[in-house]
């Protein structure tokens, strides 16, 4: 199939070079200056459509592909000047003409064409007409934003535009669910979007742009056509069909509205059939639009999460997954200085999963397997409320509130096989975690202009955390020689009850005075408090019923902390020639106290944290960057609690009190280039980090039951990794690009009393092409591979891709993707193939409300898939049973 499917990519490049004929040439201003980024098309005399634009580079270069022996309308315009409009007729030859404009002209006029141009650019927005890139099989803001020339998005639905990650998205100025990428790519109609907004240098404070180095801040906002404003638009799909052995269901009511004054979105969904609109990782790592305020200030301290390894999907491959999702978002202008907007998400899912593993622990090479069956249920909300009031440029009020309530809970039923020092054994093991969090995040902010020269910003967040996971483990055999534990039952019922309360505010205010018009000083104080208790108790069931409580100080945990991070910090932005450069520096003075056992563990120190950033300017779209900070890294409670804490059924863990900071140093250079001549992208990205007297792991086996402390290790973690990327779109109709990625670390641990350095080498590959015909059938075709070598194992993964869109006959979509996996190991002692096949055929009239859809999803009943990774003391492969073949028969109606 890759073949043929080459081969027919290769037959359209043909044939448009094969009949084409190439115009090219200089646009320049009457003083014979290049004109960077001014604007060409052709429109075709007879058809009246645009065959071809483009943008000229920095030399005032351009170049068309138009069609031989045709009248052309050339449409030239340039912000600022006047337009112009040249008549071109073809033969077979090529062409090259330069073209002068005149600068008396009305900037409007050039407006008015560039509206009309596929991509156009104004400062530091890029704005594509989304129409022009429309082949007829867009359904989402996904399908559209993969046929734009420098956009990708992944599997996770997070947008990058030339190399660098989208922060925030919106429709109509108004943030899409906080800016979450995912929810908007996932569900925003194709159909209802007009142009597509790229922001690059992002500030959403306009008080602070330029104040601040925003080269990697890029926001997108969507345009919607006129006939979707003050009007309500969306859609709804209800469907059925069949898997292997049971029905199978889809009903996803969607639906929008926005108007200048306010904006309402509706999204739902009720499928088993594997659609998860947020998955649990999702909803841990989503913030709601909440800053890392305090990133300037070189101190790290995060709060951790106390979960007990309940398994996040990342996609719909488990067995059975079913989910019930609802999520609204508003946004509301009480009056032209205040608005108001927040969101409401509920999704409950209930997922069976079924997978194989094998575990080689790295020092004893003993191993350990594992068949395990899992049933979860998650049930997670999210809510927020926002405020914004400006009266004026000068005074901007901020605040928001995030709630975060989840309850989960994990039933698993694994048969363990073990093999230590040759001997095997085998045994029955079920476990259940449950865990209740509940989060509570507030942000204020106050923005301040009192002059040209004089800026204020002082920013306050809130976060109140309560956990309290829970874990049983029932086995046969006595896993760990625990004080007051009674030995001798047949079944050994382990539990422990934890309680983590956590307090954290961060406030800092900032002072900018602006020296002259391309430099300032910026002066920080700051502050960082947080105060947490940690409460653990574990206790047994016996046999016959009763509760054995385990009493003894080592079981059990009452611990209080305070952190305390006060620091002033100093920063220096000057803008000079080609360079910009930001010196800066920050005193910081530390207080830290932990009580338990009765008694109270004190640290206090000061340090300097220098940072520095510098970027080179080689041209408008071409940066080299490169970042330096020394920054402390301090442990929360978790590491703190001397008593005995379950990990798991293997795995027992006890902290130190007296666990110093870490400091880690990092480096990163970033090269970037963008040429919107023929939409060439090129970027890459190297970083360095150097972890001294990091916290380490010491950990001691007995066969495969790990007991496990921390310690304030005196030999450094070394982390690199790099990432390079080259695309470019061509002919109008086809986009290619390839992408390495490399990530190698170096870790030290005590294993067994011994000194051990693990290290771990990913690689990944990827290389791919697509086409973009109105017409014609597309194609997108790949290939990836990926490369995971840890300490003594080697993994592969082989998987080239194919995609295929067809909109025929004014009324059919088709569409199909094929993925095919081969996983091996360096001795091959694991070699696995499979493969994934989807299709889907639309049936809808122009013009038609009504929609009609046949999909088919696993179509070649693949059964699994692998996976494998790493920890530091150990390697594992994992085969996961995925959700069978199933086909859906669909109605959508368009409102």
């Amino acid at each position: 199939m890759n073949k043929i499917l080459c081969f027919v990519a290769f037959l359209f490049t043909s044939l448009s070079f094969s009949q084409s004929v190439r115009f090219d040439g200089f646009i320049q201003d009457d003083q014979k200056n290049p004109l960077e980024m001014a604007n060409i098309m052709a429109i075709n005399n007879g058809t009246k459509a645009m065959d071809s634009y483009g943008i000229t580079n920095d030399k005032g270069k351009f170049q068309l592909t138009l069609k031989p022996n045709t009248a052309y309308t050339i449409k030239v315009s340039y912000l600022g000047m006047k337009s112009k409009e040249i008549a071109v007729a073809t033969k077979s030859e090529n062409i090259s003409q330069s073209i002068v404009l005149d600068g008396t002209g009305i900037e409007l006029e050039g407006v008015e064409i560039v509206r009309e141009m596929p991509v156009s650019i104004k400062g530091d927005t890029i704005v594509y007409n989304a129409d022009s890139f429309k082949s007829g099989t867009e359904r989402k803001l996904e399908d559209v934003l993969k046929k734009l020339p420098g956009v990708e998005v992944n599997a996770d639905g997070e947008i990058e535009v030339e190399g660098k990650k989208v922060s925030k998205l919106m429709v109509e100025g108004k943030d899409f669910f906080d800016g979450d990428t995912k929810l908007g790519v996932k569900n925003i109609p194709a159909d209802a979007i007009d142009k597509i907004q790229v922001l690059r240098n992002y500030n959403e404070v306009s008080a602070l742009k330029g104040l601040e180095n925003d080269q990697d801040n890029v926001a997108m906002n969507i345009k919607l056509k006129e006939g979707k404003k003050n009007f309500w638009f969306g859609d709804v799909t209800a469907g059925t069909g069949v898997g292997e052995l049971d029905s199978r269901y889809v009903i996803n009511p969607k639906l929008f509205y926005y108007s200048p004054k306010y904006s309402i979105n509706l999204i739902t969904n009720f499928n088993n059939i594997g659609e998860l609109p947020m998955t649990a990782q999702d909803y841990f790592k989503f913030t709601g639009g909440f800053k890392n305020m305090m990133k300037k200030g070189g101190s790290n301290f995060n709060v951790s999460s106390n979960d007990v390894g309940i398994s996040l999907l990342r996609n719909n491959r488990a067995k059975e997954i079913e989910t019930k999702f609802g999520a609204t978002n508003f946004a509301y202008s009480v009056n032209k200085a205040w608005n108001i907007s927040g969101f409401g998400i509920l999704s409950t899912s209930k997922t069976d999963l079924e997978t194989k593993s094998q575990t080689t622990y790295l020092g004893s090479g003993d191993q350990q397997k594992r068949d395990e069956e899992t049933h979860q249920k998650n049930n997670l909300g999210l809510f927020k409320l926002s405020s914004t009031y400006k009266p004026n440029d000068k005074f901007q009020f901020d605040y928001d509130i995030l709630t975060k309530l989840t309850k989960q809970e994990e039933n698993t039923d694994l048969l363990r096989q073990q093999v230590v020092n040759n001997i095997t054994g085998s045994e029955n093991i079920f476990t259940n975690k449950k865990q209740n969090p509940t989060s509570i995040n507030q942000n204020l902010s106050l923005y301040y202009t009192q002059s040209d020269k004089n800026i204020f910003a002082f920013e306050m967040q809130h976060l109140y955390q309560d956990e309290n996971p829970f874990y049983n483990a029932n086995l046969r055999t006595q896993p760990f020689n625990l004080l007051g534990y009674t030995a001798g039952q047949q079944r050994n019922d382990l539990n422990q009850d934890r309680f983590v309360k956590t307090n954290k505010v961060d406030a800092k205010l900032d002072y900018y005075y602006m020296v002259t018009p391309k430099s300032n000083i910026n002066i920080t104080l700051g502050n960082t408090y947080s105060y947490q208790n940690f409460n653990s108790h574990i206790f047994q069931i016996l046999d016959n019923g009763d509760k054995n409580d385990l009493n003894g100080s080592t079981n059990n945990n009452d611990v209080n902390y305070n952190f305390n991070d006060t620091f002033l910090g100093f920063h220096y932005k000057i803008l000079a020639g080609k360079f910009t450069l930001t010196p800066g520096l920050s005193l910081h003075s530390y207080t830290m106290t932990n009580t338990q056992s009765g008694t109270d563990y004190s640290q206090n120190f000061t340090k300097v944290l220098p940072d520095f950033f510098a970027l080179y300017q080689i041209k408008k779209s071409e940066t080299l960057t490169y970042n330096f900070s020394l920054t402390n890294d301090f442990t929360d409670i978790n590491q703190l609690a001397e008593g005995y804490v379950l990990s798991d059924y293997s795995s027992l863990f006890r902290g130190v009190r007296s666990l110093e900071n870490a400091t880690s140093q990092v480096h990163s250079l970033r090269y970037f280039k963008y040429n919107m001549f023929n939409f060439e992208n090129i970027f890459a990205n190297a970083t360095y980090t150097r972890k001294v007297d990091a916290i380490k792991t010491e950990a001691d086996f007995e066969g495969i039951n790990q007991s496990s402390v921390p310690y304030n290790s005196n030999l450094a973690d070394e982390t690199l990794s790099g990432m390079g990327n080259y695309g470019r779109s061509f002919l109008k109709n086809y986009k290619a690009s390839a992408t390495a990625s490399l990530n190698w670390s170096k870790f030290n641990n005590r294993q067994n009393g011994e000194p051990a350095t693990t290290e771990s080498f990913t690689q990944s590959y990827t290389a791919k092409a697509s086409t973009n015909y109105k017409n014609l059938p597309n194609i997108e075709f790949g290939y990836n591979m990926l490369i995971n070598k840890y300490s003594g194992s080697t993994f592969y993964t082989d998987k080239p891709f194919a995609k295929l869109d067809y909109y025929f006959l004014d009324s059919f979509s088709f569409v199909s993707e094929y993925e095919f996996y081969h996983y091996y190991n360096g001795n091959k002692s694991v070699n696995n193939e499979y493969d994934f096949l989807s299709a889907s055929l639309i049936y809808q009239k122009k013009n038609s409300k009504w929609e009609y859809k046949i999909a088919a999803t696993n179509l070649l009943n693949t059964k699994y898939l692998n996976d494998d990774n790493f920890s530091q003391f150990s390697t594992r492969v994992s085969q996961y049973t995925v959700q069978p073949r199933y086909i859906i028969f669909s109605m959508k109606y368009n409102l």
